[in-house]
């Protein structure tokens, strides 16, 4: 972990409250949760950054979570600019992976294996099992 880049950024965002937990977290509505040091501590903690500046509290649907964690990595990838820190594709992909992946298996139909569609009082429907006459 790069103290002075801690440093900065509690220095450039003081309205946040940073704390050390066990892994990387945004408590809304301004808590930043840094995880243990690991090779990619910095953009993870720009990554966390991102959802509190923009306000990612609450989600409704599944993909609106898709979504939040989809426009963090791309404020992250803005704040790694001005912070100089390197941005590693790979690895926001892979995070992103287990977003995309935790839905389609959330959104898959357990009769029939068809893809569900999710209305806004949150519950997934079959098109297939739900029109059967």
């Amino acid at each position: 972990m790069d103290e002075m880049f801690l440093k900065r950024l509690q220095a450039d965002f003081p309205e946040f409250k940073f704390i050390s937990g066990k892994k990387f977290a945004f408590r809304p509505p301004k808590t930043i949760v840094l995880g243990p040091a690991e090779p990619f501590y910095a953009l993870l903690t720009l990554h966390e950054v991102s959802h509190a500046i923009l306000k990612h509290e609450t989600f409704r649907m599944d993909v609106e979570r898709l979504r939040m964690e989809s426009e963090a990595w791309e404020k992250a990838r803005e704040l790694a600019l001005r912070y100089d820190i390197e941005i590693n594709e790979g690895l926001i992909q892979d995070e992103l992976d287990t977003y995309r992946d935790w839905l389609h298996v959330k959104s898959r139909c357990k009769k029939c294996g068809l893809t569900c569609y999710q209305t806004p009082d949150g519950v997934y429907h079959c098109p297939r099992c739900e029109n059967l006459t």
